[in-house]
């Protein structure tokens, strides 16, 4: 579930949580006041932006509040021998007949295009607790699924270099 996250993950929200209010919210607030002072707000370009980005602040503090109140926190440590948090896991998908390689991490830092896929994702579901050599098949909707061959795991653990997913 999204609310699934390391102690890592909880300190880098709570960390952005602070940066936001302490930080940005005041900087933001006065933006709004110096665009405000450029007179008629129904055609006020600055005064509109600077709100919009004083919102799009308040929204974010609002879901970092809400994912810290209702996260669980995880036990990073996976299987020895077997695919877990964190670790860079390289596949040999049978269809393409080509390799790549992701590392499992949490919804708050997935990224598929840089190969950081969430424990949610159906690659992700599939990979958890698997050890090489062993073939596992992802079912990516009802009717599409492929397989795919573990062919190494190196071992990771949450350092913080992969940042949070923002919105």
């Amino acid at each position: 579930m999204h609310d699934e996250l390391t102690q890592k993950d909880l300190q880098m929200m709570k960390e952005e949580l602070d940066y936001r209010r302490i930080q940005l919210r005041p900087q933001l607030l006065e933006a709004v006041k110096e665009a405000r002072a450029f007179g008629d707000l129904s055609e006020n370009f600055e005064y509109k932006a600077a709100k919009q980005e004083k919102n799009r602040n308040e929204s974010r503090i609002r879901y970092l509040e809400n994912m810290i109140r209702t996260a669980r926190v995880l036990k990073e440590e996976g299987p020895a021998d077997g695919v877990g948090l964190y670790d860079k896991v390289t596949v040999y998908l049978e269809d393409e007949e080509d390799t790549e390689t992701y590392q499992v991490v949490t919804t708050m830092r997935q990224d598929a295009l840089h190969g950081l896929i969430s424990k949610e994702s159906p690659v992700g579901k599939a990979l958890l607790g698997r050890k090489v050599g062993e073939i596992v098949h992802i079912q990516v909707n009802e009717k599409y699924g492929y397989d795919a061959k573990i062919l190494s795991i190196e071992k990771g653990e949450d350092d913080g270099s992969v940042p949070l997913r923002g919105f």
